[in-house]
This record gives C-alpha cells, structure tokens and sequence, in this order.
C-alpha cells in the first residue's frame, strides 16, 4: 500500500508557536502511515506536481501572505482531493488580505474578546476567557467529534465570521459583557468542516498555545480531524 503523504505548512505570527505547535503532531502522523514533508513557507502550494501527490495539508500560518499563485496550487489540490486542516489563527487567520482564501475555508477570525479592561495587564492572558466547547447534534455523530462531550476551556475563544457552507460540529457562544458594545450573546463555530470540489477540510479553533493543543478533546479532536480530512480516508 502507498504511504500516505502529508504536507506540513508553517509559519506566520510566532505567537501561535508554529514550530512546537506543528512539531506536537508529526509523531501522530508517522505513526499512522503518513510519510510526511514540513515546508516553513506556503511557496511549495505553487508546486503542482508535489500538491497532486499530497493527501493532507496540516497548515499553521497566522497572519502573513500568500501569493496567487500559491493560493491557486493550495485550491487546486483541494478541489482534487487533497485534505485540508488546521487549527486556531493557523488556518482561521490565515492571508487576511485573501478573500479567495476566506472563500476555501469557509470562515474567518475576527476577534477574541477580552477580559474586563481594569483586569488587563498587557500580556496574551488578557485574552484568555472560561468557555465552553459545545457539541451540536450533527458533531455527536460526525467521526472527528463523536463521543466527545461538551468541554470547558481557558484560553482565547474565537469570534469567527463564517457562511452557511460549513458543517459546524462546535460551538462556544460569547455573552454579553457590560464593557463589550454587543447586545445579545453570539454564537461561533469552534469546529467545522467543510467540503470543497473533491476535498475535505476541518477547522479547529481552540489552539492558541501547546497547552491548549494538548488538551484531550482539543487533540483528539485534530488528530481525529486530520485523518477524516485525507483524501485516502475511509469513513464518510
């Protein structure tokens, strides 16, 4: 049987940890037959002939830029097959200035709201709120979430803008807060998929540090993610 080839993209923001994020997750991907490339730039989606032969795209790139035509490549594969996956501001805020890319996948960060403004100190941790991970009725029974039950977490809660296209599987809803200017609580997808010409992608929001990746649900859940997502998998 042919390996499976995975395509391991990061970069971007050093905030989000690209390199100990994605390095948390190649030992899974080995050990379930995956022969696996790690490129630290998006140029290789310009490469038609090494995106054909790609199964999975695990992307981590927050932020930064993407060229045409390595966003073309990216779509290509996709439509043809490939997988496609991420987690946190890797693959939700990713190419801000792309609306082809907002396009692929289907929703995009807009913001994480804050702590009370007399409780913030400067640091990342004014933007860490307790929250729920909920799953709908349809990620019960989706096999990236089944048997996972509704999570608590600590860390940043994403504001996604998204259309009606994605298979939402999570949700975390963000109350209303005296200092914040909205009037009704909002719900957000925490994790979807969302299928595009032949491919498969998963979008995982929780993600912001390794602490959060290494949380059981949250790496279950991407792990289980990357699986469902590659163009070899079997289940539906």
């Amino acid at each position: 049987m042919t390996p499976k080839r995975a395509l391991v993209v990061r970069g971007g923001w050093e905030g989000h940890q690209p390199v100990e994020a994605t390095d948390l997750f190649l030992p899974f991907l080995r050990s379930n037959g995956y022969t696996v490339r790690v490129e630290e730039s998006t140029g290789v989606y310009a490469d038609a002939a090494e995106m054909a032969g790609t199964d999975l795209v695990v992307q981590c790139v927050t932020m930064s830029q993407i060229t045409r035509e390595e966003l073309a490549g990216l779509s290509a594969a996709v439509v043809a097959g490939t997988g496609f996956t991420g987690w946190h501001g890797g693959i939700a805020d990713s190419f801000r200035a792309s609306a082809d890319y907002l396009h692929l996948v289907g929703g995009q960060f807009a913001t994480h709201p804050g702590k009370e403004p007399c409780e913030r100190r400067g640091g990342a941790e004014d933007n860490f709120l307790p929250h729920t991970i909920a799953l709908t009725e349809a990620g019960r029974e989706h096999p990236v979430t089944a048997g996972i039950e509704d999570f608590e977490l600590h860390t940043e809660q994403y504001w996604v803008l998204h259309d009606d296209l994605i298979d939402v599987l999570a949700t975390t809803t963000h109350p209303t807060r005296s200092w914040e200017p909205w009037h009704r609580p909002v719900t957000s997808p925490a994790v979807w998929t969302r299928r595009w010409g032949a491919g498969r992608i998963v979008v995982t929001t929780p993600g912001h540090s390794v602490d959060v990746l290494e949380n059981p649900n949250v790496r279950t859940i991407i792990e289980r993610g990357m699986l469902w997502a590659t163009r070899t998998a079997s289940v539906s």
